[in-house]
């Protein structure tokens, strides 16, 4: 992997600062810097916030109509099952 030097200009304070809190995390300066710099990539725009918000919304407002139709499904399946298998019965017996 190919790396390039950034550098930041700050007080003495702010590195001094920015050092404690990468060694409480157990990090060189530039690995904290690096990580913090990539969760902030991975956090969500307002926009897709209120997108994910609405998503939810409608996922959960229609989950109780699907679990309704699975229900629905599986006792078709199970009355269906019974009815082959008494017309099964019925055709061994005529045997």
């Amino acid at each position: 992997m190919q790396t390039e030097r950034v550098t930041i200009l700050m007080t003495p304070a702010k590195k001094a600062e920015l050092a404690a809190r990468a060694a409480a995390h157990r990090m060189s300066i530039g690995q904290y810097v690096r990580r913090k710099v990539e969760e902030e990539d991975e956090q969500l725009t307002p926009e897709q916030e209120a997108e994910l918000a609405l998503l939810v919304a409608q996922a959960n407002q229609a989950i109780p109509a699907m679990v309704a139709s699975l229900d629905k499904m599986i006792e078709t399946v199970r009355a269906t099952s019974v009815d082959i298998r008494n017309t099964l019965d019925q055709l061994s017996t005529r045997s």
